[in-house]
């Protein structure tokens, strides 16, 4: 606990109540590393899509889907939590959704195609909405000067969770291999383990972690009304949050490129660099230590050498990152380039969260980490999207395809250039 320093916490925020904050990174990160990274989408493609051309396409397609869902609801959501200070409650909905439909992934075998595609959709949805929710609670919990820190140990702590995790599943896999087991059967395994650890990690921060946010008056007006009315006047005077805006603008192209990783790395180890399914799920373990060592001391770097050199410097990383892994021809170059990534991952998705809490008005809260979500999803349609179409347009081209993806970062180092932190944390102040 010593790591989790009171100077750095609000008036009256426990330290326990931080670990509970962080625990839920912890929780759902099993969720993005096995689900989404190492296991189900390859487990998708060779299995379920029974190694068909359209594989990798249909799997992009399906998160598409799910993420155009969360774009489209989560503003609301957000606008509506933060009326009537329900960001616990809505957290513990979206917890058990997927929990539940993370589960149910363990019933697709080969072919199931349509339980594969609702249950992905229905627990990315659900994932995605408690991330932008845990976000929220972050400037109630730390100072402002120590926004970049606290986020740090959420995120570090969360890649440990993605650790635990894979490593069940790994030991688990090791000892289905070992009795003659199949991908059929050994990887519906994984997928209750992922929900199952999901659920316990969680408990600590749906009955810990307090809601400090207080029911906003509206009249007579209907609170999900009020909610689209409030949104729609944020958009309306976005022009009062421009340094916000111009976050997100920056956000949506830098996300796309993590987005690509995130829902195609495992694709990429096994069809390029012929990978097996175990190395495979040992490359995501050595990376998710090196995302947890750079999102746990980048969030230093970033209180001390400010959101905006920081985040731009992630994004150099994932530049040197893609421009590795689509050159590689050696096992040992990707492992450089996944290494890269582990350390860009880790520092730039606690960068973009810290940066949210810098510019969302203090009432604010959950509905601008819903716009920050917003962007987001769009990045994890056209990123992922962007790669499959190429895979797909030029015969299995996954080089080509990581390439453009180093595309979306370089666009995202030259927006950072127009954000002004000052002007940003000003309009914050006043836009109350």
């Amino acid at each position: 606990m010593a790591i989790f320093d009171s100077s750095a916490l609000n008036p009256g925020v426990r330290p326990r109540e931080v670990l509970s904050w962080a625990g839920y990174d912890f929780a759902n990160s099993g969720y993005t590393t096995v689900v989404l990274t190492a296991v189900f989408n390859a487990y998708f493609v060779s299995v379920v899509a029974n190694g068909a051309d359209w594989g990798t396409l249909a799997w992009t397609v399906t998160l598409a889907v799910s993420n155009a869902g969360v774009m489209l609801t989560m503003p609301i959501i957000g606008a509506y939590a933060d009326l009537r200070a329900r960001k616990q409650w809505l957290l513990r909905i979206s917890t058990i959704g997927c929990v539940l439909s993370t589960a149910a992934l363990a019933l697709a075998g080969r072919g199931d195609v349509a339980i594969a595609v609702a249950a992905i959709v229905v627990s990315n949805f659900f994932f995605q909405i408690g991330v932008s929710l845990i976000g929220a609670f972050l400037p109630e919990i730390a100072r402002p000067a120590a926004l970049g820190k606290v986020s740090g140990w959420g995120w570090s702590f969360g890649y440990l969770g993605g650790l635990v995790t894979l490593a069940v599943c790994l030991a688990y896999v090791t000892w289905a291999r070992g009795q003659g087991g199949v991908a059929e059967e050994f990887v519906p395994g994984t997928m209750l383990i992922t929900a199952g650890i999901f659920a316990l990690a969680a408990l600590p921060t749906l009955f810990i972690l307090r809601e400090r946010a207080v029911p906003q008056r509206q009249g007579s007006v209907d609170v999900v009304r009020g909610a689209v009315l409030r949104l729609a006047s944020t958009l309306k005077h976005i022009g009062n949050f421009r340094d916000f805006a111009r976050l997100l603008l920056c956000s949506t192209f830098y996300q796309a490129g993590v987005a690509v990783v995130i829902a195609l790395a495992a694709i990429y180890a096994q069809e390029v660099m012929k990978f097996s399914f175990e190395q495979t799920l040992q490359l995501v373990l050595i990376v998710n230590i090196t995302a947890a060592i750079g999102a746990f001391a980048f969030g230093y770097v970033q209180d001390r050498l400010g959101h905006k050199k920081a985040l731009a410097l992630t994004l150099l990383l994932w530049i040197a990152m893609t421009a590795v892994a689509s050159t590689a021809t050696t096992s040992a170059m990707f492992w450089v380039s996944a290494n890269l990534a582990g350390l860009a991952m880790g520092s730039s998705q606690s960068a973009g969260r810290a940066m949210v809490g810098v510019f969302a008005p203090p009432t604010r809260l959950a509905e601008f980490y819903g716009l920050w979500t917003l962007s987001v999803q769009v990045a994890a349609i056209v990123g992922p999207l962007t790669y499959g179409a190429v895979v797909y347009l030029t015969d299995n081209n996954h080089r080509l395809g990581m390439m453009i993806t180093g595309g979306f970062f370089v666009i995202g180092l030259l927006l950072i250039a127009s954000i002004d932190i000052d002007r940003g944390r000003r309009a914050a102040a006043t836009g109350a």
